[in-house]
């Protein structure tokens, strides 16, 4: 599958920090306080990506997440009612995160990390169901890898070399 290069320079982005954990290493002296950030960053239009970074002050390690969630984003399919455009499931590690298409009307239905990637995405109605592992790190990264199976109707009518309307039904 051809991988799409987003110019992030055009986008409005907006992020969110949904997980800051403190990680200490022990040394001779005594201890090293470090801090890792995990970033979503979006444009809440179809763009999504996230990072992790690490450092010794919080808002570096912020900062250095967010660099990071730039450089790995992609582009969500959607449809006409700000849905995904067809049900699947993303797996990373132990985490599987199964996505939902919805109807208008019915919101953003899902946990802490899958939320965060739904909202900066621009989704606006969906399901989702954590499934297996419930570490924050690798939900949002599940996530992202089944919004990176997303295809929309005209790729898969060109795929199959049929119309629109034949694949919708």
């Amino acid at each position: 599958m051809k991988r799409e290069i987003i110019d992030a320079s055009q986008l409005e982005l907006v992020d969110q920090v949904v997980d800051i954990k403190r990680v200490t290493k022990v040394v001779k002296g005594g201890r090293n306080m470090r801090f890792t950030a995990l970033v979503v960053v979006g444009d809440k239009n179809g763009h999504v990506g996230a990072g992790l970074g690490k450092a010794a002050e919080i808002p570096e390690a912020i900062r250095k997440g967010k660099e990071d969630a730039i450089k790995s984003m992609v582009n969500v399919k959607l449809d006409e009612n700000n849905s995904i455009t067809h049900d699947v499931t993303g797996k990373y590690t132990g985490a599987s995160v199964l996505l939902k298409k919805s109807p208008e009307g019915t919101g953003i239905i899902a946990g802490g990390p899958a939320r965060s990637v739904c909202e900066i995405a621009g989704i606006q109605n969906i399901r989702t169901k954590s499934l297996g592992s419930n570490n924050k790190q690798n939900v949002v990264l599940a996530t992202i890898e089944a919004l990176k199976q997303l295809r929309s109707p005209e790729d898969v009518a060109k795929l199959r070399g049929k119309s629109v309307e034949e694949i919708l039904g």
